[in-house]
């Protein structure tokens, strides 16, 4: 069974920090890539960063400076780590884990809101 746990979303003020985790089940093998997704109100979800199994990372241009991905193989475990937070960071932000042979698929997690307001 696949699950992804997320925690570590809240409200900050413009400028703060944030860091959101995301654990897969420790069953899960062959996780080719990780990464976190946001969907803000009335927008389509949007990737914000990526990490291989390699650790290449690719980021958001909007993000890309401000935000950190990082992984733990051990753990299965997914991290981003947002700085200089702004008001258009807020969103739902959802963990994916993508995995390959012999059980290829794409799994989500619950999401966690992040709000972004003084």
């Amino acid at each position: 069974q696949v699950q992804l746990v997320q925690s570590g979303g809240g409200l900050v003020q413009p400028g703060g920090s944030l860091r959101l985790s995301c654990a897969a089940s420790r069953s899960v093998n062959n996780i080719v890539a990780m990464g976190w997704y946001r969907q803000a109100a009335g927008k389509q979800r949007e990737l914000v960063a990526r990490i291989t199994s390699l650790s290449n990372t690719n980021y958001a241009d909007s993000v890309k400076g401000r935000f950190t991905i990082s992984r733990d193989n051990a753990e299965n475990t997914v991290y981003l780590q947002m700085n200089s937070l702004k008001a258009e960071d807020t969103a739902v932000y959802y963990c994916n884990v993508v995995c390959g042979w012999p059980r290829p698929g794409d799994y989500w997690g619950q999401g966690t809101q992040v709000t972004v307001s003084s």
